[in-house]
């Protein structure tokens, strides 16, 4: 069975489909097409899941640690509290973010472009829950599970690193040069890192930081990789 990678892109999804070694990009249009993708065992994906009240998230914290020491800890947004998907505006969802925890705690700008996607991914996921859609995050990937991975993406050395990295594990080039045209490089490895992730995943391997909690709707406040 086929696993799904995904990571946001510009208010659109990309998705990694692996099987084996083979592995496909899509551009997906929004996150119902993401849940959408059939045949699909586990749908691993790069986007907050479980939503904290009141504070910090415990995996958050924990994901930042564990980076620390290869400097990519800055990549770990702290994640919004739940109350902030019900604005757009950025100094009103601070305000609600400075409300809702103790101490008061506003979120940065970077991780407020995420709301939108968080919103959405939410409000498709329902309730119950489902354990076939986890939390993800492809630095965990890199620099803890694949490996060989010391440079920031992007650059031309961090580049070259992810893609060494993945071509252990999957066809990488074969799926960027049959990606949808736009999809940029640093995302479509983000998404196959999330889809190696996944197959941990299914196979009952992969690593987790979190404290076992969930949130109001039942979620894993959990990354996985």
């Amino acid at each position: 069975m086929a696993v799904l990678g995904v990571d946001g892109w510009r208010g659109k999804w990309v998705g990694a489909l692996l099987d084996g070694r083979t592995v496909e990009l899509r551009a997906l249009d929004d996150a119902a097409a993401v849940l959408a993708v059939p045949d699909v065992e586990v749908v691993a994906i790069d986007m907050p899941i479980g939503l904290s009240e009141d504070g910090v998230r415990a995996c958050d914290v924990a994901a930042a640690g564990l980076l620390r020491p290869t400097g990519a800890a800055s990549s770990v947004f702290p994640t919004p509290v739940r109350a902030v998907l019900a604005t757009d505006d950025y100094a009103e969802a601070r305000a609600i973010s400075r409300a809702a925890t103790d101490p008061p705690r506003a979120p940065s700008a970077q991780a407020f472009m995420l709301v939108r996607s968080i919103r959405a991914l939410d409000d498709v996921l329902g309730q119950p829950p489902t354990d076939r859609v986890v939390e993800v995050h492809p630095e965990l990937a890199f620099r803890l599970g694949l490996g060989g991975v010391t440079d920031r993406k992007g650059t031309a050395r961090g580049t070259v690193q992810r893609l060494q990295a993945l071509r252990a594990v999957m066809d990488v080039e074969e799926a960027l040069a049959g990606a949808p045209a736009g999809v940029p490089l640093v995302d479509a490895l983000d998404a196959c890192a999330a889809a190696w992730s996944a197959q941990r995943l299914a196979a009952g391997t992969a690593e987790r930081v979190g404290d076992g909690t969930t949130d109001s709707r039942g979620r894993p406040m959990r990354i996985c990789w």
